[in-house]
């Protein structure tokens, strides 16, 4: 009798893994390996739970992956550096997590000599590429099964095979779909299905029990967060969970992104990512206070580019290797205090207090007086600086 192949699962617990279990193992004959990979969006209860779920539906392994610190290491730490947010909103917290899960996983295959991966994606969205991208990089010529995208099944179908298994678990569905991560939570539902609509206030899992004015102060070290107010931390992922306690109960960070999908339609989703958007805003004002002009505008457009390459799945493209080298060297003096005051559903940033402060007194005073230089040197200067457009201006009258 042959041995049966080995196919690595990624496995959340919820319907369509559970799912993918039962189908990959009782109908196809694989032996099944199921792995989650933590970025921040379970506890260590969720996390027993799903292990014991995995193995009540018949895996013969399951593994658990802490990736929050090599998540932000990898990807978060460079999505802070370049202020990114999509569209001008999107903190990219689901997107940016997908990867890091994706590369995890294809790890796990290596190291099992796995004959196939899976994943539970439907043919609908974004992850179905992130996934399969980075298989085909990661570990050529292994098989890739997506029943659910393959048989294009409903959730009712599903519930109807499993309940025939005798699978046991809680088939409702919530009204709403909620992706938690360290780096944000994505809210879907009914309003965001269509161009018009704002999720209600009992859809947000964070609600807002916080009501009176607080101010915060972020410290920035190289231009990671590695303070808040008289609390230091260890490593930047603390910083940003503590960070989340205490704005999220402010309802700060709620927004709906319109984003353009991989595969060409476009989509709305809800998120809230209180602590994204502060330590965003934050750590973009201290650099504007720190970086030269130049340094500024070159970095917003790598950043652009960074950010909407990694969203469409392509961290392992050498060129983000190349960005993040420019990012990492931007942030050798981004080291300071940069002032916050929450509000509800607001949040204002104050001020900054830095070593590396440009905005210095002892340089001028704009609009007010300048110690670096004279009026006649401005005369001369404004002459040079327009000399080409006043010859063309001569050559060409009248244009």
């Amino acid at each position: 009798m042959s041995e049966a192949k080995k196919v690595v699962l990624g496995f959340s617990g919820g319907l369509d893994t559970t799912y993918c279990v039962k189908y990959l193992s009782e109908d196809k004959g694989y032996e099944v390996h199921s792995i989650i990979v933590n970025t921040g969006g379970f506890t260590e209860e969720e996390l027993i739970q799903i292990e014991q779920h995995a193995y009540s539906l018949g895996v013969k392994s399951h593994t658990t992956i802490n990736a929050v610190k090599s998540y932000y290491e990898s990807i978060i730490k460079f999505l802070i550096f370049g202020n990114v947010l999509k569209n001008n909103t999107y903190p990219l917290s689901v997107s940016a997590e997908r990867l890091s899960q994706a590369l995890h996983i294809a790890e796990h295959a290596k190291k099992l000599n796995a004959d196939a991966v899976a994943h539970g994606s439907t043919g609908a969205g974004n992850d179905q590429v992130r996934f399969d991208m980075i298989f085909h990089i990661m570990i050529p010529g292994v098989e890739i099964i997506t029943p659910i995208r393959d048989l294009k099944l409903s959730r009712e179908a599903e519930i109807t095979y499993l309940k025939a298994k005798g699978v046991n678990m809680n088939f409702e569905k919530s009204m709403y779909s909620i992706n938690k991560g360290l780096w944000g939570t994505s809210v879907g539902g009914k309003e965001t299905l269509n161009s018009k609509g704002i999720l209600p206030e009992e859809a947000w899992p964070t609600q807002v029990t916080a009501t009176e004015s607080k101010e915060v102060k972020l410290h920035f070290e190289k231009g990671e967060l590695k303070g808040i107010d008289d609390k230091n931390f260890q490593h930047p992922t603390e910083a940003i969970q503590y960070l989340q306690t205490i704005a999220g109960a402010y309802g700060i960070g709620r927004d709906i992104h319109v984003g353009d999908t991989i595969i060409g339609i476009k989509g709305r989703v809800g998120f809230e990512a209180a602590a994204p958007m502060l330590i965003l805003k934050a750590h973009h004002a201290l650099e504007k206070h720190i970086l030269t002009k130049w340094q500024l505008g070159w970095k917003d457009q790598l950043a652009q580019f960074y950010g909407n390459w990694l969203h469409e799945g392509q961290i392992l493209d050498p060129v983000m290797r190349d960005i993040e080298v420019f990012l990492s060297h931007s942030q050798e003096n981004v080291t300071g205090d940069v002032f916050v005051q929450l509000l509800p559903y607001r949040f204002h940033v104050i001020g900054i207090e830095s070593a590396f402060d440009l905005m210095n007194s002892k340089f001028g005073k704009y609009g007010e007086m300048n110690s670096g230089f004279t009026g006649d040197d401005v005369r001369g200067f404004s002459k040079i600086f327009g000399n080409q457009v006043s010859i063309w201006h001569k050559v060409n009258p009248g244009s």
